[in-house]
Parts: C-alpha cells; structure tokens; sequence
C-alpha cells in the first residue's frame, strides 16, 4: 500500500519498538539513512535497533552511531511493533526479513520498488532515500544535530556522484546547504569516502586491467574475480574509473563475491539500466542500478552482456549488426 510522506510519519510517531534495515552491499545512502532514522527515532524516545546483513565497507566507519549497526545471528528472532526498510525493495534485505513479524514501512527512491503487502513510501524523484529523511524530519518535528546531519550528508553525496549525476535536482543543493548549516564540513566527508590505501590503488590499477568495451564501444564493463574481490575491502567507486569513457552509455562492474555469487553495479548515460536490472532480479535507478547474478563468474558475464545488448536493440541504442558482430576490446589491446 502506497502512503504519503504524513502517513509514514504517524506510523514512525505510533511504533514503540522499531528494527531499521538497508539492502546487502550497502552504499552511503542505505548507512547514512539508516544511522540517520536511528537517531531521529531515539530521540523521541523509541527502542530502536539497526540490522545489515552484509560488512560495512571501512570508508563508512567513522559514521556516527555505526558501531550499532548489527548482522543478523543463525535463528536470531526480533520482537517490534514496526520494521522500517530503507533504500531498498524489501526482497535484498538478506536475513533480516526473516529475523521479526513486525509490519513493514518502506522508505525507498528507487523506481522498481513494487512495494506490494507493505506499508511503502517511495519517491523516485528524490535524488537519495537520505534526501526523503530530511523531509521526514519535518514532519516527525526532528531536531537535526550535527551527528544526523553527517549521516544525511554522506548519503546525499555519495548517490549523487558528489552532485554530478543527472538525479542532483534544486532540492538536492537546498538540502545539502540546510545539512551544512547543521554543521556538516562537506571536504571532511569528501575527504573520507575518497580515501584509499596503497593496497587498494594496487587492487584498482588490476582491476582496470579487467576492462572489455562491447558493442562498438558503447558499453564497457569491469570484472573482479573472486580471488581479486578478496584483496579489497570495497569495490565503491570502481565503476567511475570506465564511466567516463567518451563512447560509453552503459558501464558495469561485475564482482564475484563466492562460487555462484555475482553482484553488478551499473551506470548509464541515456539508456535505463533499471529496467536492465528488474530483468536479472534486481533494481534501482534510470540511471544507476544492480542486481546480484546467482552463477558462475563465467556465467554472469554472459547473461550480464547479453541482457544489456538485447535491452538496448530492443530501445534502439544498439543495432542488430552491432549486436551481432560484437567483439570484445580489452585495456591490452591499445597501445599506450
């Protein structure tokens, strides 16, 4: 059931109990979000707990409150009047889904949210699931302090490319200043998340030589290994080294988590590589989406570039013939 952003508010104000979760491999918006709406509930007096059922990527540990961020145990169970899914569909929660009976209120941006049996508040519109919580804070008559200022920021940033992507609206820029009049030092987040060890940099330069072009150049996809993905603590950010590639609409990351486990990330220029993700289980934005490929690395790579090719002869971004004569063009390939 689809509700107004009051309604979430009255079913937030009338919870005593209230377990908050965020997708599998989460971004700065599924944490910031997260740590934000636990504070904001805390403060008006709730019994509030946060489970992620994957690691918190290292960039992101110095968020307020995420030492209280938990996985869910083997058979754990969780009694709570409210369960509140952020940034996400409820179907890549992992485990926490299956951790409480609580009702569910859905808080999300993305447009393939279907949100059906659920309480859900969605609006594609907003360039962050952080950007709807600032709006939320109005209506719940939060008092914003610096630390849920920090959380909102980071997930504002971080989903719009620092405000470079398409999704950064006016009311994107207006939140950002009210968060910095909080008392947010927007260099010190930028500083954070752009952070990188020697070992990574090494783990990046390898992994830039995994990159093949597809389709005349107009896509071009990155690919970690299972063995490569151990030497890095992330893969955010990879994806912005091959999206800038003068001939490339579509860019993807394609990682191997374990045997039988990939998850994508993709970007685009004109093409929307949401509905590219809904096909393969998955979803997101036009512009930016995911999805997880439950086969083998070998496998995942196929399907991955099959349904892009298809998707784009079907929207007519790609021609038969170029569908057709595809030949994979890798980093070695061209003189440097």
């Amino acid at each position: 059931m689809r509700i107004t952003l009051r309604e979430t508010a009255d079913k937030l104000k009338s919870a005593e109990k209230i377990l908050l979760t965020a997708h599998i491999n989460p971004d700065g918006d599924a944490i910031g979000s997260t740590l934000a709406m636990l504070q904001i509930l805390r403060a008006m007096g709730k019994n509030v707990s946060a489970y992620i059922d994957d690691k918190i990527p290292k960039n992101f540990l110095t968020m307020p409150c995420v030492e209280e961020i938990q996985r869910p145990a083997e058979g754990e169970k969780i009694s709570a009047d409210l369960l509140v899914v952020l940034d996400t569909s409820i179907d890549r929660t992992g485990k926490v889904i299956d951790i409480t009976d609580a009702p569910i209120l859905n808080i999300d941006h993305h447009v393939t949210n279907k949100g059906e049996n659920i309480y859900l508040y969605d609006e594609p519109t907003a360039a962050a699931t952080c950007e709807i919580i600032f709006k939320l804070c109005e209506e719940l008559g939060a008092n914003i302090t610096k630390e849920i200022a920090i959380c909102l920021y980071s997930g504002l940033a971080t989903d719009t490319g620092f405000f470079n992507y398409s999704n950064t609206k006016p009311a994107t820029f207006r939140a950002a200043a009210s968060l910095v009049e909080c008392g947010v030092q927007p260099n010190l987040i930028a500083e954070k998340f752009e952070e990188r060890t020697f070992r990574e940099l090494k783990v990046m330069s390898a992994a830039l030589q995994t990159t093949k072009l597809f389709f005349g150049g107009k896509v071009v996809g990155m690919f970690i290994d299972e063995e490569l993905f151990k030497q890095t603590d992330t893969t955010e950010g990879f994806i912005d080294l091959i999206r800038v590639i003068d001939s490339v609409d579509v860019a993807f990351v394609l990682t191997c988590r374990e045997k039988n486990l990939c998850r994508v990330s993709m970007r685009s220029k004109t093409v929307n590589v949401a509905e590219i993700a809904n096909k393969l289980g998955g979803g997101g934005h036009i512009r930016a989406a995911g999805c997880t490929i439950q086969k083998s690395f070998f496998e995942a790579k196929n399907i991955l570039v099959h349904a892009i090719g298809q998707y784009m002869i079907e929207t007519e971004k790609l021609t038969s013939k170029e569908f057709l004569l595809n030949q994979e063009i890798s980093l070695a390939d061209f003189e440097i």
